[in-house]
């Protein structure tokens, strides 16, 4: 694999495969950024192109409007195009394979026309408790607030006018991937996210569904979620094909050719997966961004419903404990954008890199416990610890040590800080883990965040090379995938396998593994963590 940040050399093989379409394309709409990333036969990232978006407040929803995801669409392959063109003097009419991937979760609700009958409302809304609650008794498997069936029966709950007229609803990769190929389809590991999956069958559960109709009927007699729900597909199955609309919609400029092979689309958390190469038991994967979740995938179901833990699956279809938090890493990056201003006011700017370079290295410098200080980064609320809202806190007491060091390293603690409650919950079921690969932009300053997290889980963190790639590259790979099931047939390896001999072997791992110091510190740390909660409940309430 070529390092992370390292521009291949341009030479003539690359240029022949991106010529001849053979280089594989994954583009992932993240919850700030929209990346495409393109790679060679041999899985290697050769170029790139982004698109900075922000999610908007409109009437009390979280949303992104579809035109800002076609824009973004259109400008991150944009700008992957025009680096191809100046790293290798080529311009790429087709691919071997493309996927989308996007955040999971949420709900686009259309109507038989194909309009989007209410605004998207994403991941990061908390308004279908009352659903989620009478989801999760019904079913005796836990329904978070954000999974699409909760926002569909909130609304019927609600009366919502839109309802009798909804035809289908998916999630954001989902929509992408129609407005591509035409297809109402989801990868299994986005789906699960929609509504539970029977891990038997690779389908939605069965009993499930029949449970569903008789709730809704009540209210919405005749409404069959599963003629409403996408067909689900497994990873390395035909999705579908790019369409002449599809590929107009990707490149305005008519340079693309439509009939490219689409992969299953996926969310965030499986193409996370992907790009750490954990898809088997025993392994899983931190990804940290605007939310932070971890994915573990399980020898065997759990024994208890969770709150804490949503259970999903890889995009092969096996079970995956997930604890995901709304709130990542946002709150850090204001701080250090604030530290950027301070720098500039001194007469000595810094670029991004740089602020967080230097904070990073000092929190190495901070007391294990953080130094009495507490961080909470809830921008928004937070299930896992019962907030429907959030406001971020630094919290110390008088005897507290504020240096620079321990406010780094709280920062830091405090990103991890609710994903550790999750995963102490299923450290209680007896899950075990034998490495925990994290990947995004937190775990580019070597060293750092990726050994404060050890400590935080008290398990083995490793960070590969492509740790700064994230879900545009793991997509890329499962297009890849796709390719060869669709050239080998049944001869075509298991997914597991694909990712361990042909696109992880000899790829170098750093692995960190826990300090007893840091495990120490962060527990302390944690124990202050969740009796200051009551602060954090009482700033959403007077604030």
């Amino acid at each position: 694999m070529a390092e992370q940040g390292a521009r291949p050399d341009g030479g003539a093989g690359i240029r022949a495969a991106i010529t001849a379409g053979e280089a594989t394309l994954g583009i992932e709409l993240g919850s700030t950024n929209i990346k495409a990333c393109l790679i060679g036969p041999d899985h290697t990232p050769i170029a790139s192109g982004s698109h900075g978006w922000e999610n908007e407040l409109v009437d009390g929803v979280w949303t992104y409007s579809l035109d800002t995801v076609h824009a973004g669409l259109q400008g991150a392959y944009a700008a992957l195009v025009a680096d191809v063109e100046e790293r290798h003097g080529v311009r790429p009419t087709t691919y071997a394979a493309l996927g989308v991937s996007a955040m999971m979760h949420g709900y686009l609700p259309f109507d038989a026309d194909g309009g989007l009958l209410v605004p998207f409302r994403t991941w990061r809304n908390t308004s279908t408790g009352p659903a989620a609650t009478e989801l999760s008794a019904l079913f005796g498997h836990n329904i978070p607030l954000r999974w699409s069936i909760a926002h569909l029966y909130q609304a019927i709950l609600d009366d919502e006018p839109h309802v009798p007229q909804v035809a289908s609803f998916t999630t954001l990769a989902g929509y992408v991937h129609r407005a591509l190929t035409g297809r109402h389809v989801l990868g299994v590991g986005d789906a699960s996210g929609m509504f539970p999956i029977d891990p038997a069958t690779g389908d939605y559960d069965a009993r499930m569904l029949e449970q569903f109709r008789h709730l809704a009927a009540a209210k919405r007699p005749g409404l069959h979620v599963e003629g409403l729900l996408p067909q689900v597909l497994t990873a390395g199955e035909d999705a579908g094909r790019l369409t002449p609309e599809g590929a107009a919609l990707l490149d305005p400029t008519g340079t693309l050719l439509p009939g490219v092979l689409l992969c299953p689309p996926e969310g965030d958390a499986g193409t996370g997966m992907v790009a750490t190469g954990s898809v088997a038991p025993r392994t899983g994967n931190i990804s940290a961004g605007t939310s932070i979740f971890a994915m573990v995938v399980l020898e065997q179901p759990l024994t208890s419903v969770h709150h804490e833990l949503d259970l999903v699956t890889t995009p092969a279809g096996d079970l995956v404990a997930m604890v995901h938090c709304n709130n990542g890493a946002s709150e850090l990056d204001a701080w250090a954008g604030v530290f950027g201003q301070f720098a500039a006011a001194l007469g000595a700017p810094a670029e991004p890199d740089a602020v967080f370079g230097a904070l990073f290295r000092a929190a190495l410098d901070g007391a294990s416990d953080g130094g009495g200080l507490l961080a909470y980064n809830y921008l928004a609320g937070e299930p896992i610890t019962g907030l429907d809202e959030g406001r971020p806190l630094v919290v110390r007491t008088p005897d507290s040590r504020l240096t620079l060091a321990n406010f780094a390293r709280t920062q830091l603690y405090g990103v991890f800080g609710t994903l550790a409650l999750g995963m102490r919950v299923l450290h209680g079921e007896g899950v075990a883990i034998d490495t925990m690969f994290a990947h995004g932009g937190l775990f580019k300053t070597a060293g750092v965040a990726q050994r404060l997290l050890a400590g935080a889980i008290d398990a083995p963190v490793a960070v590969g090379q492509t740790a700064g790639e994230g879900g545009a590259w793991g997509i890329a790979v499962l297009a890849a995938y796709a390719a060869a099931r669709a050239e080998s047939g049944d001869a075509a390896p298991a997914l597991d396998t694909y990712l361990t001999e042909r696109v992880f072997a000899g790829v170098e791992l750093d692995v960190a593994e826990p300090d007893a110091a840091d495990v120490a510190g962060f527990a302390a740390y944690l124990e202050r963590y969740s009796a200051g909660l009551a602060v954090e409940r009482a700033a959403t309430q007077a604030l």
